[in-house]
């Protein structure tokens, strides 16, 4: 059965109007098959086999699909990018935003960027709710999955304006575009027990709200404890992914422990901990290939970057959103792999 299945096909066949969004002659030019035949088939007459009802819908989605193609020419799409994040973050999804924009082609895609370090629930209520009155496209959101962003989600989904969040999820939203988290905290427990089996391993977030870094963590902590179970771990006190905030919370939990054995930053500020850190640890592995991490990839001060193509990630969130508005055709839900990257094999252009 054609991408759109019978569901797509039902909505015609079930038109008891006999009125349909294409011609008769139009579906039979582009399936190939007889008018008499499409006459039956729309109309659910007997003796017609499912091979042609299947002929039948693949022309009228393959037409639905031109047709949008067509109105896709020269539309221009406002798309609100709404993020809490370090700028150091913030920076490589505008970066990736803006890189994706041209892929969008025909459309016109136009990110408008709302960035915050930190903000408050209410605030960012007030953002979406700013953006509902004024008019987008759609959003492409980053934030915290709390209740009061739970119910401004929903509400903006029942407006029919699209939601997309991007790297951490808020339930109720059109999709998500980003890392599987799950999948790389596993991965992380894997790269930490095949050099540490005993003494401490630290763990930091940036905030216990962030749904994605929260996942991370959880599937972290489950894998290693089947990986490695004399080690013990320490989770670092949440201080939103910032150098500074970090340091104050990774000086004083560090210093009570001594020597590190491991580190998994789920989150951020990790030249932060590597500076409070007594010892260089065994292996200490952080996420995204934003400029810090590069840096401490490069000078040796971390040994693994859990990265995902976020230019990849903007287009998927983009195209969700264009097709919620019937400008692409259909896009199926697909988390980003995680890609390893070591100093041998970090990308040179960044």
């Amino acid at each position: 059965m054609h991408i759109f299945g019978w569901k797509y096909f039902a909505k015609y066949i079930n038109n008891t109007s006999m009125t349909h969004r294409f011609t008769i002659k139009a579906i039979a030019a582009h399936s190939g098959l007889g008018v008499a035949t499409i006459d039956r088939v729309l109309n659910a007459r007997a003796n017609v086999s499912a091979q042609t009802k299947a002929r039948v819908a693949a022309a009228m989605s393959e037409l639905e699909a031109q047709e949008g193609q067509l109105a896709a020419r020269g539309r221009t799409v406002w798309i609100d990018v709404v993020v809490e994040a370090p700028q150091r973050f913030s920076r490589e999804i505008r970066h990736a935003a803006e890189t994706a924009m041209p892929m969008m082609r025909p459309v016109v895609v136009r990110p408008r960027f709302t960035m915050h370090e930190v903000v408050e629930v209410s605030q960012m209520v007030a953002t979406l709710r700013r953006i509902a009155r004024r008019g987008t496209g759609g959003v492409c959101l980053k934030a915290r999955d709390v209740p009061l962003i739970r119910a401004e989600v929903a509400s903006l989904v029942a407006k029919g304006i699209p939601v997309v969040t991007l790297v951490t999820d808020v339930p109720g939203r059109l999709a998500y575009a980003g890392v599987d988290n799950v999948r790389a905290g596993k991965v992380a427990a894997a790269l930490i027990a095949r050099q540490v089996q005993t003494g401490v391993v630290v763990t930091s977030q940036s905030r216990e709200d962030f749904a994605g870094e929260t996942a991370r963590i959880s599937a972290f902590r489950a894998a290693l404890a089947n990986l490695a179970p004399n080690v013990w771990i320490v989770a670092l006190p949440d201080a939103a992914g910032l150098n500074t905030a970090t340091s104050r919370a990774a000086t004083q939990t560090l210093a009570q422990v001594g020597d590190v054995s491991g580190v998994y930053s789920a989150g951020g500020g990790n030249w932060a901990i590597s500076a409070a850190l007594s010892n260089r640890p065994i292996v200490f592995v952080a996420h995204d290939l934003d400029d810090d991490n590069k840096a401490l990839l490069s000078e040796g001060r971390i040994d693994f970057v859990l990265h995902h193509d976020l230019v990849s990630d903007m287009q998927t969130a983009f195209r969700h959103i264009l097709g919620a508005h019937g400008l692409v055709g259909p896009v199926q839900q697909q988390l980003a792999d995680v890609q390893v990257i070591l100093r041998e094999n970090m990308p040179t252009d960044g």
